[in-house]
Formats: structure tokens, sequence, C-alpha cells
């Protein structure tokens, strides 16, 4: 079993910045991969961001490339997510999710941390 937990999110004008932090824990020496998704209401989730967790690969969703870094700190086990230039429809419930070693697919999922842009 692996646990998650966000922090970080909040309210800020178009144009600003936040970090978001996941702080995992339990079986962590499993890990593989991390991402980030996101929920806005009345839309399904997508995902924004990953990184692996050994080699530390990154991948984006085009909407979020050139704004957003996914990074991850292996000794206190987080990983995070800078954002900058955010734009209203950035707005969303953020998650953190991973996959382990023998997967399949992303198991393991934070609670969410609300992001809100105001214009």
């Amino acid at each position: 079993q692996v646990q998650l937990v966000e922090s970080g999110g909040g309210l800020v004008q178009a144009g600003g910045s936040l970090r978001l932090s996941c702080a995992a824990s339990g079986r962590t020496f499993n890990l593989n991969t991390m991402g980030w998704f996101r929920q806005a209401p009345g839309k399904e989730r997508e995902f924004v961001a990953s990184i692996t967790w050994s080699g530390g690969s990154t991948s984006y969703a085009d909407s979020v490339k050139g704004r957003f870094t996914i990074s991850r700190d292996n000794a206190k086990n987080t990983v995070y997510l800078q954002m900058n230039s955010l734009k209203p429809e950035d707005t969303a419930v953020y998650y953190c999710a991973s996959i382990v070693n023998g997967g399949p697919g992303y198991r393991y999922w934070g609670q969410g941390t609300q992001v809100t842009v105001s214009s």
C-alpha cells in the first residue's frame, strides 16, 4: 500500500504561481511513476504531468507544457508540481497518483487539492 497526501492548493490570480506537493508513505520502495491529474467541475479527470521515480523522466499534457514543472525529491518521498502563468482554465481539483512496480496503471490516489485561478 502507498498513501498519498497532496498540499499547496489555493486561490490565485491569473498569471500567478502555486506549488503543489504530494507526500508518499507506505511501500514507497515500490514506486515506479508519480503523476498529477486534475478534474474541473463537469469535466472528466485529465492527465497533467508525470515523472518516473528512478530516472526522473517527465511527461506533460500539451495544455501545461512550458508553464508547469514536475519534480521529485526521492529522499523526502515527495513529488512537486510547480505551476506558473496560471490561467482560469487551470481551475480544478488536482490529484496525485502513483504507479507501482508490477503495475498496472495508477493504482494509488490522493484525496485531491483545490486550485482556483481567478481572472
